[in-house]
């Protein structure tokens, strides 16, 4: 028999909700486009999407658990563990329904109750976590996605059969940190989290010739399990990925530390050492395949990726912008287009807004619009229709 203070199913409510999901983040612009060969041509200005973008399952069932546990318990009260998904119009509205975030303003587990009901976001969370709500008595919704549940699978074998977990991902992201706690549930387990190829080359370089093992722990710091060791710990290690990074490179990385075990110990005993599986979710993939495909296919004067600026899968949209050489733009919202001369963004790598001048020439345009998986198609639609007020182009 289940723990009757979990459920991971929802409650059966989606007819209910489904109305007021649709109302606050569908598009009927958007669908028109989709019908109409993912383009809308208005004035002397062209939008293209890529066939793929948006909402994700993961995310569409995370929205849907957070709204049906809304309508099944009106009277209690209802908190997140953090931010459901990287959009914060998504976790706005939530809030306004009366859903509070417990690492947020009035939030914190002290003043938990065993009445009260709590969502877990599609990230996971870490088993202490999981644990002390199970302490409270609360109520928990598990919304975890379940590609991110693959990964931790993979990474609680790899801890049982001695290998250490190399994580490409961002290590203070939820996900990496849901996922790296995994390698923990095992007596020896260890992890090490690459946010980038800089970063594995040194674990490579390493692997391969040995070095200064207090040196490279104390540049990844908080990034290490708390007793990593490079010098022993270094010795076997099984690849996982962030699910939500940029595909290309993460397979590079794997390839790259795979390199190093075969020049270091040879083909035979590398591949006893060394395991990898590409645990990238396939909406990921997806996305980054069809901007790909878009910007080889078309030409793109302008590419407008939107999404909230934590989002990880939505940076990687703009880094695949950027590297095809195509003038890209990160803006969380509409509001960040704030005339023709001044747009709000956040450039690559970048910790805070910049501001762009004259961004929206006023000559004819293709403009790519790409969104990362926890955008909803609404927020497309007010960017579409904020360019063309811009360019006091008028459309139904």
């Amino acid at each position: 028999m289940g723990d009757p203070r979990y459920t991971n199913k929802g409650f059966g409510l989606k007819q209910a909700i489904g109305g007021q999901v649709v109302r606050d983040y569908a598009s009927p612009l958007v669908d028109r486009m989709r019908a109409e060969g993912f383009a809308l041509t208005a004035g002397d200005v062209t939008f293209r999407l890529p066939r793929e973008f948006g909402f994700c399952y993961g995310v569409d069932r995370a929205i849907e658990y957070a709204y049906e546990t809304r309508e099944k318990f009106p009277g209690k009260r209802l908190f997140i563990t953090g931010e459901i998904i990287h959009n914060p119009r998504v976790n706005g509205r939530l809030v306004a329904m009366g859903i509070g975030f417990l690492d947020g303003p009035g939030g914190g587990y002290d003043a938990l109750v065993p009445d009260d009901v709590v969502l877990l976001p599609a990230f996971g969370v870490t088993p202490a976590t999981m644990d002390r709500l199970r302490s409270i008595g609360c109520l928990v919704v598990d919304t975890t996605c379940g590609s991110v549940l693959n990964v931790w699978k993979n990474v609680e074998r790899y801890a049982k059969d001695g290998f250490t977990s190399l994580i490409h991902g961002k290590w203070d992201h939820e996900e990496t940190r849901a996922t790296s706690s995994r390698a923990l549930l095992h007596p020896g387990g260890q992890y090490l989290v690459v946010r980038d190829m800089g970063e594995a080359e040194a674990v490579a370089g390493f692997i391969e010739h040995g070095g200064d093992p207090e040196g490279l722990r104390a540049r990844f710091g908080p990034a290490a399990s708390p007793a990593f060791d490079p010098a022993v710990h270094l010795e076997r290690i099984g690849c996982a990925n962030q699910t939500t990074m940029l595909a290309s490179e993460s397979l590079a990385i794997a390839e790259a530390l795979r390199q190093a075990f075969v020049r270091r110990h040879g083909a035979d005993e590398a591949a006893r050492r060394f395991r990898t599986f590409d645990t990238i979710c396939s909406a990921t993939q997806e996305r980054q395949d069809a901007l790909h495909s878009l910007l080889r296919e078309h030409r793109v004067d302008l590419l407008l990726v939107i999404g909230g600026y934590n989002s990880s899968n939505t940076t990687h949209l703009l880094e695949i912008g950027l590297e095809r050489g195509v003038p890209t733009f990160h803006a969380q919202d509409a509001d960040r287009l704030v005339s023709d001369a001044l747009l709000r963004h956040q450039p690559l790598h970048a910790a805070a807004e910049s501001e762009a001048g004259s961004w929206l020439p006023r000559v004819a345009l293709t403009i790519g619009i790409a969104a990362g998986a926890s955008t909803p198609n609404g927020e497309i639609e007010r960017v579409i229709r904020r360019v063309l007020a811009l360019r006091r182009i008028a459309i139904a």
